[in-house]
């Protein structure tokens, strides 16, 4: 795969500087190599233009992510995004103290533009409210990309659509039954709770009421506090069923627990992401406390656990909610701790040519790609680790964008290169000319989107 990246100017990143700095010693910054952690080589991010290039990782790690249910464990081998996918969750600019400022490639989000443009009129069903072909958690991160686009552009072609749509029709509801639509699922919740918060920055910037939204993500993440218990050591049940704890769910309420302190300052939410972190923690001398043991000696998260032994049983992962911790507490131990995670992404989880990839793709090779059932539930993990990566950057600060820079260059090129139709659909193989095999649904449409603008923000121009 040609290298897209070469030769491209770096985006100058403006100065963050927080209205109020977090409680407690922010610390040192350094680029001392981690080479205990098995990360090394990475440059240091200086002000000007300069050329960066990314980490190289000794990182190994078993990247399935294996399914437990307590008791009995039930692993199924299943290779999937989905586990990295929120990696990178973290939280909007607008509420922030004044966050990092980065100049907008206005090239990208035209490509951007011309992917949601087709999404909408291809997809959206405005009589529901919902997208032809998704679900409950995948329109909640469609909507929210497409709201992330229009704060990034400052237009407004679908300045509708929160209220149009079954997710802000019942945010408007206040009779709404949220448990009742969520039918269980805790981890459908976070998701939900992210996009209700997205659309509501939306509105705030745009001098509307959001009120109705923020009550609803209220709702909801009160709801999924209440599902967390001392079994395996603490945790949020990934459904009502208590089957089953991962790391998804887990990191997701970390992310809302931060955004939620830095939202609303109830120092209940800076709580619930404190001991989420320490839950989630695997003692080592880079760990704050004990804790399940759902972090590895490789710095990545396992996404199940058996609840017999508490032990590790698959992979997640969890940098946008340590970034959110950073800003909440100061501690710039986090940041590093949370790009292990994300440069363990980047070095495994793509197809040998830095582009991101599902694990069932074999397209480059002349081999098999994902089918329509393998892609149903797991179609848009690509766009989620790049949305939330420049969610990560947002709130990391311009010494931590420059390892990224090149990485998610090289996601958008090949969204448009390969992965975009000559209708604007995009499909589910990025990282090689579509053969046919790739699919297409408003899931992975999304997923494209997000890459755009994330690089639109942080990539090169």
């Amino acid at each position: 795969m040609a290298d897209y990246t070469s030769g491209l100017p770096i985006v100058v990143i403006k100065a963050y500087i927080p209205s109020q700095l977090p409680e407690g010693n922010p610390g040192h910054m350094t680029d001392t190599p981690h080479e205990s952690l098995g990360v090394h080589g990475f440059n240091k991010f200086e002000a000007g233009q300069r050329t960066f290039q990314r980490s190289e990782h000794g990182l190994d790690h078993d990247d399935f992510m294996a399914a437990c249910q307590c008791p009995p464990l039930n692993r199924l081998n299943m290779k999937s995004l989905k586990s990295i996918a929120s990696a990178a969750v973290l939280l909007a600019t607008f509420f922030t103290p004044s966050g990092v400022s980065a100049a907008q490639c206005q090239n990208t989000l035209n490509i951007a533009l011309g992917v949601a443009n087709r999404l909408q009129s291809h997809y959206f069903n405005t009589a529901n409210g919902q997208y032809t072909g998704g679900s409950l958690w995948t329109d909640a991160n469609t909507l929210e990309d497409l709201h992330n686009l229009m704060l990034a552009t400052g237009t407004d072609p679908f300045a509708a659509v929160a209220d149009q749509s079954f997710i802000g029709r019942n945010a408007n509801n206040p009779s709404t039954n949220w448990q009742s639509i969520l039918n269980g699922s805790n981890d459908d919740a976070g998701w939900l709770v992210l996009s209700l918060w997205k659309m509501a920055d939306y509105k705030a910037n745009r001098g509307q009421s959001n009120t109705a939204f923020l009550n609803a993500a209220s709702q909801i993440y009160d709801f999924i506090a209440t599902q967390w218990d001392d079994t395996c050591g603490g945790g949020v049940w990934w459904s009502t069923a208590h089957t089953y704890k991962n790391a998804v769910t887990n990191e997701l309420f970390l992310r809302l627990s931060a955004e939620g302190y830095l939202r609303f300052k109830d120092p209940t939410y800076l709580a619930n992401a404190k001991k989420t972190w320490a839950w989630s923690c695997k003692v080592d001398w880079f760990c704050l406390v004990e804790s399940s043991g759902m972090r590895n000696s490789q710095g990545l998260f396992n996404d199940g656990l058996d609840s017999s032994t508490c032990k590790n049983n698959g992979q997640g992962v969890i940098a946008s909610g340590l970034a959110a911790l950073f800003v909440a507490t100061g501690n710039q131990t986090l940041l590093d701790q949370a790009e292990i995670t994300l440069d363990a992404t980047m070095a495994h989880l793509t197809a040998g040519t830095d582009i991101l990839k599902e694990s069932c793709d074999d397209a480059q090779s002349g081999g098999p790609v994902c089918n329509q059932d393998q892609t149903h539930n797991d179609p848009n993990h690509q766009g989620i680790w790049t949305k939330h990566l420049q969610y990560y950057l947002d709130w990391a600060g311009p010494s931590r964008v420059g390892k990224y820079q090149a990485f998610l260059g090289s996601q958008t090129s090949a969204v448009f290169h390969f992965g975009t139709n000559s209708d604007d659909d995009v499909g589910s193989v990025w990282y090689a000319p579509n053969q046919g095999g790739s699919i297409f649904t408003p899931k992975t449409s999304a997923s494209g989107l997000a890459a755009h603008v994330a690089a639109a923000k942080y990539g090169p121009c």
